[in-house]
């Protein structure tokens, strides 16, 4: 066996490693999805002003925050924090003719 075929041969085993490698991998979270338990609710969704934005409530105290992943700081920062019903009562005035 020479180099080149040696090279080949180790070359399209790396590729089938790769590509078996690529279908099992896990799946990223996607903007759009729920958790939940008894204590906490998360919800992530694309953040209007760029980014991905994670609501987290929290139904004992019954507040809700907004965290918003930043890609130009690349860092969370905390949008805003506010009661369940204030956050709703805003979206229903804001429909309002």
């Amino acid at each position: 066996m020479d180099k080149k075929t040696f090279l080949i041969g180790v070359l399209s085993l790396s590729a089938v490693i790769l590509l078996a490698a690529n279908f099992l991998a896990p799946r990223g979270v996607v903007a759009s999805e729920a958790i939940q338990d008894n204590d906490y609710s998360l919800q992530t969704a694309k953040a209007p002003a760029g980014g991905d934005a994670v609501y987290v409530t929290d139904k004992r105290t019954g507040l809700m925050a907004v965290f918003v992943f930043s890609p130009q700081q690349k860092a969370l920062i905390v949008s805003d924090v506010v009661p369940v019903q204030t956050a709703f009562a805003k979206m229903k005035e804001s429909k309002r003719p």
